[in-house]
This record gives C-alpha cells, structure tokens and sequence, in this order.
C-alpha cells in the first residue's frame, strides 16, 4: 500500500481516538498505553509481525491484541481502539497511528518533538540537559525521541521539525575529507 494512503488511514483512526480520548478525558492514559505499545513494536519482532501479517485471520489478530492489551493493562479506550483495528485489519498502520496520535497530542499541547540521533545511548542526564537547551532555543516545551547510531562514530544529529543540526563526527570527517580533496 502506497505510504500516502498509510498516512490518510493513520491519520484518520489517531484523529478519532485523539477526539474519543479528549471527550472521555483519558488523553493522558491513551498516549501512555500507545507510548508503551510503541516500545513494544521497537522491542518485539514478533509483535512486529503479528501486525503486519496478512496471513493471520481478522479473529487471530484480535485475539492476540486483546490478550496483549490484557496482558499490558491498557486501559479500555485503548484496548478497544485495538480491538477494532484488529477487526478492520488496520493493525499494519498501527505506528503511523501511534505517530499520528503523539503529533496531534504534543500539537495541543504546545510541545516541539525533536529527533535525536547518538553513536551511543544518551543517559538521562543527558537527554534532560538537551530538552532544557531545545526549550531555551525554541520556546516551548520539547519532547526528545533519541535513536542509536553507531555509523555517526560521535556526536548528535538534531532535527526539530525542519531545522537539523548535524555536530556527527561522521559529518565532520566527510567535510573533512571534501576539504583534502580540493587541496590536491
């Protein structure tokens, strides 16, 4: 399926269990249990296929996402919300949903989300010191969602909405080694 038809359905059932959660005003339980089921997809390569399987009957699918909504005490908005992903077999769309939903949520909110990739794993004190550093640049609340990667050999890569800031090593040998280039 094209990703801009993903993008059309995510958008549509996160806007609808972003309206649904704001009524019952279980906003923040909602965004917990899709943050924890969205660690589970990161984590979990069964899961992963679970969603994503064409093979498995509409009834399999539900079943499974119900005993792991069970299994995770997700509350009954977002369980159900699974439920009927599951029965109109949408499961595949299910991290564009969780996206979606975060989007929506930190829009509300007035929150900035920004992208953060690392050679190494950031410590807490760490990704707490850079969020206070994007607060004071941007003016307003940001959410950082950090990523490994270890082909950046040092350093960070910042995207907040359209604006990066590239500090990598990796970066830096290139610019490097463009610079060695024209030399000689």
């Amino acid at each position: 399926m094209p990703s801009e038809t993903i993008g059309v359905i995510a958008d549509r059932y996160a806007a609808a269990l972003f309206d649904l959660a704001e009524t019952q005003g279980s906003l923040d339980r909602v965004a917990a249990d899709l943050a924890a089921l969205k660690a589970m997809l990161k984590e979990s390569a069964d899961f992963r296929r679970l969603i994503d399987s064409p093979v498995l009957s509409r009834g399999d699918q539900g079943k499974a996402i119900a005993a792991l909504s069970a299994s995770a005490g997700f509350g009954p908005l977002t369980a159900n919300f699974l439920g009927l992903a599951a029965n109109n077999r949408r499961l595949f769309v299910l991290p564009a949903i969780i996206d979606a939903f975060l989007r929506r949520l930190a829009a509300k909110r007035g929150e900035v989300a920004a992208h953060v990739a690392s050679a190494v794993p950031l410590t807490k004190a760490q990704a707490d010191s850079l969020a206070a550093t994007l607060k004071t640049a941007f003016g307003s609340t940001v959410t950082v969602e950090t990523v490994v990667d270890p082909s950046l050999l040092g350093g960070l890569v910042v995207k907040v909405g359209s604006r990066m800031v590239d500090s990598s090593l990796k970066t830096k040998l290139q610019h490097l080694k463009l610079a060695m280039k024209g030399v000689g």
